[in-house]
């Protein structure tokens, strides 16, 4: 041991968006507070969420909201009403973040920076006297006497607390520093860690077709999930081919059920793609014999240009089994009818997720019903807290899982600060 140092009333491990919001609110009520943070500098996580604009919560009511939380979302009841998106817009507000609402009630500042989200934050805990640390890796929480009583660090060092509030984040994308830390000092601590998945992750798939439009962007189509046949989930919205598969938006959502599902190892998984979702089923045969009787003389490759983006004719004709040289003249209608429903159900056969390292969130964690959902105390060590991403808590993309984050990081702040205060 290389020392120990003056005791910290509070101690936050990991400077991510629940940490910082922990240790800002803990802070604002009088609580003297050290944020640690094993990386270089803090928010790095958060300067890359919403493709580097920072979508810091959603304008939806409550009730949707929580929905939207879709590992755990009841848990996070008390503290989202206790410390809502109303009050996560307002507090960036008045650090002179300007906010604005778009579509589908993402909420972003209206300069389209994280850094502008990240520096407001750093110089509000910097003003309330925060002390910052950071190359500072928490390798050990130490306890004595069933209470949380400091954290030892990776070079040796002791430090004295309070309270630990513990905000190391999962076990995506490890370079911003959410490397799995949290949960072997939960472990030890004597919690239950969920198994852990990857969530709003991009999808494998075995097609060889989708090698060959890779880079292409479909918008306003629906995905649907199957599992042995049974639908599980759909999404209407847009997507990529990769070459390995798919990925975005709508992607992302089912990809939590299809990381599920994958673990669970019975049955095929597909996903249908509905090319046309805004037609029925007879508008879009109507649809098909229009232009087949425009493009009479003209070979299926050619005669379909007018309904679907170029690249995606010759894969959906193969999937159809209808020859790309034919002519459109010479295709029967059970041809045609087959091409219809073709292109309502496209078929891709999905066959794994990108790494864990790769997802946007990580699912599972700390267990919740080991925590006390107003205020992320510990039930099991005293003066112990779990926030963020580390806790079996996660959400759909859309500004949900900051605002689980935010909401969690106040809550365990504030209460960490009141319960010292009851205790002298």
């Amino acid at each position: 041991m290389r020392g120990c140092e003056t005791v910290k009333k509070i101690v936050v491990v990991g400077a991510g968006p629940a940490g910082m919001m922990a240790a800002a609110a803990a802070a604002e009520c009088g609580g003297r507070v050290l944020l640690l943070e094993k990386m270089p500098r803090v928010g790095r996580k958060m300067m890359i969420t919403g493709k580097g604009r920072c979508n810091v919560t959603s304008a939806d009511e409550i009730p949707d909201i929580i929905k939207n939380i879709v590992g755990n979302g009841r848990f996070l009841n008390s503290s989202l009403r206790a410390f809502d998106n109303a009050d996560v817009m307002a507090f960036f507000e008045g650090l002179g973040v300007p906010l604005k609402t778009e579509r589908g009630n993402r909420v972003f500042p209206e300069s389209d920076r994280a850094a502008d989200v990240v520096d407001a934050m750093l110089r509000h805990l910097r003003d309330h006297e925060v002390e910052i640390r950071t190359n500072a890796a928490v390798t050990e929480l130490i306890i004595e006497d069933g209470c949380a009583c400091g954290v030892r660090l990776a070079d040796g060092t002791q430090i004295e607390a309070a309270a630990v509030i513990l905000a190391t984040g999962g076990a995506s994308y490890p370079a911003t520093g959410s490397t799995g830390d949290g949960y072997a000092l939960a472990r030890v601590a004597g919690h239950t860690v969920t198994e852990i998945f990857p969530a709003l992750v991009p999808l494998v798939t075995s097609d060889a077709w989708v090698k060959d439009v890779q880079g292409l962007s479909l918008r306003n189509v629906r995905v649907t999930l199957y599992h042995a046949g049974r639908k599980e989930q759909d999404f209407f919205g847009e997507m990529l081919f990769t070459h390995f598969g798919v990925t975005g938006p709508i992607i992302l959502q089912l990809s939590r059920r299809a990381s599920e599902l994958l673990a669970a190892g019975q049955g095929e998984l597909e996903l249908r793609l509905n090319l046309k979702p805004a037609l029925t089923h007879e508008k879009l045969r109507e649809r098909v014999e229009r232009d087949f009787a425009a493009y009479e003389r003209k070979q299926l490759r050619n005669a379909m240009i007018d309904l679907l983006p170029k690249r995606m004719i010759e894969p959906v004709l193969n999937a159809a089994q209808l020859p790309p040289e034919r002519f459109a003249q010479q295709i029967s209608s059970k041809e045609r009818e087959r091409l219809v429903q073709t292109l309502q159900a496209l078929p891709l056969t999905v066959t794994g997720t990108r790494p864990i390292t790769e997802a946007i969130v990580t699912a599972g964690g700390v267990a919740t019903r080991e925590i006390d959902p107003r205020t992320m105390a510990s039930k099991i060590v005293k003066h112990l807290y779990f926030v963020g991403e580390l806790v079996d808590v996660d959400a759909y993309t859309g500004g949900y899982n900051l605002q689980a984050a935010f909401s969690m990081g106040h809550a365990a702040g504030s209460y960490s600060v009141w319960d010292l205060e009851g205790d002298k």
